[in-house]
């Protein structure tokens, strides 16, 4: 499970403090999860915070019992590769690479063996309705303007 607790970032603006999340807390069931909300309501900061992309102000965050915040960066980058996995509302995807590629790149990252690899970006794919996709030339929007869903999953199995 992945934890926020009392989450709070500030930043300074000149001599003004922004404050783009306060007092955040909430436990994040396993799976997915959609993050939504209007513009400047603090997902992208909420999502930084989750990763370990940036440290919060005040709070933790906890993936089981380990607190993410206080990791060197190095581990936080390692819990990345192997624990979460994001999709975004903007393509972040390399162009070059097939939509099965893009989704089996992570994997290959994190050591996941070829045959498991394959298995896996097929089921992510086809969780998404994108299997007809996979073996796309090139990555691009998928028909229908169906893009990224701002989600974030906390752990991956």
């Amino acid at each position: 499970m992945l934890r926020a607790e009392n989450l709070t970032k500030r930043y300074r603006q000149g001599e003004k403090e922004v404050v783009a999340l306060a007092g955040f807390t909430y436990a994040f069931p396993l799976g997915a999860t959609a993050v939504v909300g209007p513009s400047g309501s603090g997902k992208t900061t909420l999502l930084n915070l989750l990763a370990g992309l940036d440290l919060p102000t005040e709070g933790g965050v906890f993936l089981e019992e380990t607190p993410l915040h206080r990791l060197p960066e190095d581990a936080r980058a390692e819990v990345r590769l192997k624990r979460m996995g994001f999709v975004f509302q903007q393509w972040n995807l390399i162009p070059t690479l097939t939509a099965w590629e893009n989704v089996a790149f992570p994997l290959l990252l994190a050591g996941i063996p070829p045959k498991a690899r394959r298995e896996r970006a097929l089921e992510l794919l086809e969780r998404g309705g994108l299997e007809a996709r996979a073996r796309a030339t090139r990555c691009g929007p998928p028909p229908g303007g169906r893009g990224g869903r701002g989600e974030a999953r906390g752990a991956r199995p």
